[in-house]
């Protein structure tokens, strides 16, 4: 079903809020740049509030490559409103479009999980002597319901979500413990799974961000269906997403922690 909105929606520790709203394609429109223009939903009063004050939000248009411009909504830095996210925090979205309102709530958790080293190796099985595999190692504290999403950075490419970005800590409860990092995949670029790797001479970041339950969720059973496109074994699959009024999307709470690794050449 087409024309229904969807809200990706996002606040982290220290950084501005950043809405997006669009509205959904038909199942069979054919899509092109001029029609994805056509999507972002302009002129809607979008507030956040973190129950002391409410900050409206400003519209704000952006091109990016192909020529496409992107309509998003965050803090008015011009009229003074530096309001940024700050941990331990929730805080509550509004959306009014059209007449309809949208909420949505999230919660900065505290850095719980956090990134304790970084290191790299050669690539295993690989005939490429530069590419190399990234691992990190990662503290839980006690008690389970801690959940995590990572972001990677390669150069001074954009930070990219992994192919599978979510973790909960069901099996690492606390412990310290080891784990491979895959590159963060541009799911509008994607790389097949057997040429994703780092390589010498390249300087990567680790975007460790600790997240709610709900956000937890939300990306879980959104990367699932992701995967599972084209599939026809797939198991069905609901994207459980946090929007009222039935829309799509989410609001996303990060607490965020970074770690840089430089790869020789």
């Amino acid at each position: 079903v087409g024309d229904v909105v969807v809200v990706d929606a996002s606040i982290e520790n220290d950084q501005y809020p950043t809405v997006v709203l669009s509205r959904s394609f038909n199942y069979y429109s054919n899509i092109n740049l001029a029609e994805l223009a056509k999507t972002f939903i302009r002129d809607a009063r979008v507030t956040v509030q973190d129950g002391t004050t409410t900050h409206l939000l400003k519209e704000y248009s952006v091109g990016v490559p192909g020529g496409l411009m992107v309509n998003y909504y965050s803090s008015d830095t011009a009229a003074g409103d530096f309001f940024k996210g700050k941990l331990n925090t929730t805080y509550w979205l509004s959306v009014e479009t059209n007449g309809d309102m949208y909420t949505a709530n999230t919660t900065i958790p505290d850095l719980a999980k956090t990134i304790d080293s970084l290191w790299w190796k050669p690539a295993p099985f690989s005939d490429d002597t530069t590419q190399v595999t990234v691992f990190v190692r990662a503290s839980d504290p006690p008690g389970l319901g801690n959940y995590i999403r990572y972001f990677t950075q390669t150069n001074t490419d954009p930070f990219f979500p992994g192919g599978q970005s979510v973790f909960d800590d069901q099996l690492v409860d606390g412990t310290t413990y080891d784990l491979r990092v895959d590159p963060g995949v541009n799911r509008n670029d994607p790389v097949p799974f057997d040429e994703n790797f780092f390589h010498r001479g390249d300087t990567v970041t680790l975007k460790l961000s600790n997240i709610d339950r709900a956000s937890y969720n939300f990306w879980l059973t959104m990367e699932f269906a992701y995967q599972s496109i084209g599939n026809p074994f797939a198991s069905p699959n609901t994207v459980l997403g946090n929007i009222s009024n039935d829309a799509l999307g989410a609001f996303t709470g990060y607490g965020s922690s970074y770690r840089t690794l430089i790869i020789p050449q």
